[in-house]
Formats: structure tokens, sequence, C-alpha cells
């Protein structure tokens, strides 16, 4: 986990509201959570905090066919005291170019401003926030700068998005290239007869994987480029 991330969920925490809550309302939140990691809506995985109920947090897969595609977005969603007359707050914890995301992370959806209702429920709002990656509103824009690109410059809106997303919607995976293979394999056995057998084939199996890692990162730090260009 990046520092970002940690100073981010170190944060939140301090956001913790159990205190300020009744008995009835916390019984019905982590019935709510209960019932979204038994039945999750698709797309979405929940956490439980066992150690404090009221620390919401979940991933939302990027939906096919957006920029965010591909993507494990974290989202965390923060009680107030007058929780459930008043709407709570939404926090995109992994960075993401959207035009109603502020660069905090703060959602701006109706369903957590006017247009909230007491008996809305987590997972309503969670399904409302992942609906807001396939369709975004430029009109209530946090990030202006994307608001203006998807209006303006689509393509260019999702470029920026999907770099976003490949540079911080997931942990960076290094794909096993070259000889690293089932050990069963004869093609392998056949490669490495009479050439120091397991041994050579551990040597370039680690040699193979740290080009492959080296690529990759090369690959990172030129999208990184990009972006700070853009």
């Amino acid at each position: 986990m990046c520092m970002s991330q940690l100073s981010s969920e170190h944060k939140f925490r301090k956001n913790s509201n159990v205190e300020n809550l009744s008995p009835q309302v916390i019984r019905q939140i982590a019935k709510e959570m209960s019932e979204l990691v038994s039945s999750p809506p698709e797309g979405i995985k929940v956490f439980i905090n066992d150690e404090d109920i009221t620390d919401i947090q979940a991933v939302i897969e990027g939906p096919a066919g957006t920029p965010y595609a591909g993507g494990s977005f974290r989202v965390k969603l923060v009680l107030g005291k007058d929780f459930p007359t008043g709407p709570p707050k939404g926090y995109f914890m992994t960075k993401i170019f959207h035009p109603n995301v502020a660069k905090n992370g703060e959602i701006c959806v109706n369903t957590l401003k006017k247009d909230w209702k007491s008996e809305l429920g987590l997972k309503h709002i969670l399904l409302t926030v992942k609906c807001l990656l396939i369709v975004p509103n430029p009109e209530s824009a946090l990030n202006e700068e994307a608001g203006k690109l998807l209006l303006e410059r689509y393509d260019d809106y999702c470029q920026r998005a999907k770099m976003m997303t490949e540079i911080h919607a997931h942990p960076p995976k290094f794909a096993k290239e070259g000889l690293e293979m089932d050990p069963t394999s004869s093609s392998v056995g056949t490669i490495f007869k009479g050439v120091g057998g397991p041994l050579a084939k551990k040597h370039a199996t680690e040699k193979s994987k740290t080009l492959s890692d080296k690529k990759n990162l090369k690959l990172m730090k030129d999208k990184k480029r990009t972006l700070k260009r853009l």
C-alpha cells in the first residue's frame, strides 16, 4: 500500500462515530453490513471493521465500457452525528480522475445531498457511486478540469481517466514471461537437460522475471511522467 493511502486511512480513522450514534442505528448498520458481505452487489466488495462498525469501506470494480474498467477503487462512507437523518459523506480513497470527485476524494452526488432520504441504505449509496463511474454528471463537477474535458474533449477525458486508473486503481502486476513454466513441462526439461538442470532453470526464470519487472516499472514511470504533463 502506498503512503498516500496510508495517510488517507489514518485521517479517516479519526472520524469514528460509534459514540455519537444510538444503539438502534448501530444495530441497523451492523445488519446492513452483514447483508452486504453475505450478498454483495455485483462489482462491489465490502469490508467490516470489527473494532468500528461505522468504518464503512468497500472496493468498487471499474465498470466495463468506461475509462475505469479494470480498476479497483476503494471508497469510504463517513457517517455524521445526525445519521441517518443526515446523509453520510462519501470519499474515494483511490485516486481517480472524475468530474464528481474532488482532489481530496470527496464525492458529489445528489443521493448524498439534496436527494438524501433516511430510509436509503448503504447498498443504495454504494450502487449510486458505482453508477457515477458509468454516468458522470459534469453539471455538478467538483473537478472542473475533468468536467470540462468530459463535455468538450471526451477522448482526452477518457485517456486521462484511463491513465489514472492504470497508475492508481490497482497494484502493479508484473507478467511472468519467458522461461517461467510448469516444472513438469517436457519442453522445460528438454531445454535445460545437460545444462545445469533445475539450477539453470531457476536462474533463467529469475533473470526473465527481473527483466519483466524492469520493463513494467519503466512503463509505469513513463505513464506518470505523461500524466504530469497533462
